[in-house]
């Protein structure tokens, strides 16, 4: 049994969470965290805190879907308490980016911009194709959500480009070619976005070259999926030395 400490309990992917681990014998949310803790706390059977340093417990992980501006406090506990860490939220700057590069070495911590299996197994397949197909590929990222998300590109987007980056020897991200009137460059990586309804999160690579393209697409149909795979990241963390870890780790179980 794998016990959790929940920050950002009451959002939505915080109760896909919570309903998810219910429905398993290996995973028990301890404590939940949010800023609004009164209102969540008829939606949940465990105690709710504002903030994780009001948690008097212990517990084995600690995940959070709430918001990137938590994570100093989140870093802090983990150090405190020598509690790895699963961090499933996006938007980090620089210096919060540089921040969990410091706590892992002192703690494990898990970060992955997209918690889903699918999706990070669809990185590692891009990351294949890039080293076959070579340059004389061109390569866009399209991705689609809800039309409720805040951030574009999505941080899932950017982890492909970040990925497909590793296997290429230029690369440029290209977000907005409307104001330039000129041909597309070797070394562009397009990043698209769209935002409309109540799309989950759609995500597809596409290899232009000469008289043939390849897509690699994953669709999300529910949350579920992210829940899964935060709960599968805990389970995997917990048994990990101080370090900074993320999906392609778990895939390939390194």
């Amino acid at each position: 049994m794998t016990n959790i400490i929940l920050c950002g309990c009451g959002g939505k992917m915080g109760q896909t969470i919570v309903r998810t681990a219910a429905q398993s014998d290996r995973y028990q949310i301890v404590a939940g965290i949010d800023a609004n803790a009164d209102s969540v706390l008829p939606a949940c059977s465990f105690p709710i805190y504002p903030t994780i340093s009001d948690f008097p417990g212990k517990a084995d992980v600690i995940i959070d879907f709430s918001h990137h501006t938590a994570l100093p406090a989140l870093i802090h506990y983990s150090q405190l308490h020598q509690t790895p860490l699963v961090i499933a939220t996006t938007g980090h700057t620089e210096a919060e980016k540089e921040l969990m590069r410091e706590g892992s070495k002192t703690s494990p911590v898990f970060f992955s911009g997209n918690m889903s299996i699918g999706i990070n197994l669809l990185i590692e397949l891009a990351k294949t194709a890039s080293r076959t197909l070579g340059e004389t590929f061109d390569v866009e990222i399209i991705e689609k959500h809800h039309n409720q998300k805040l951030d574009a590109p999505s941080g899932t987007a950017l982890m492909i480009a970040d990925a497909l980056k590793e296997e290429r020897k230029n690369t440029e991200y290209v977000y907005d070619r409307h104001t330039v009137r000129q041909a597309r460059g070797k070394e562009e990586i397009g990043i698209h976005s769209i935002r409309g309804g109540t799309i989950v999160g759609e995500h597809e690579v596409l290899f232009a070259g000469n008289n043939e393209m390849i897509t690699l697409t994953h669709t999300a149909t529910s949350r579920e999926i992210f829940a899964n795979g935060a709960l599968r990241a805990a389970e995997y963390i917990v048994q990990k030395a101080p370090g900074l870890y993320n999906m392609s780790d778990l895939i390939n179980n390194r």
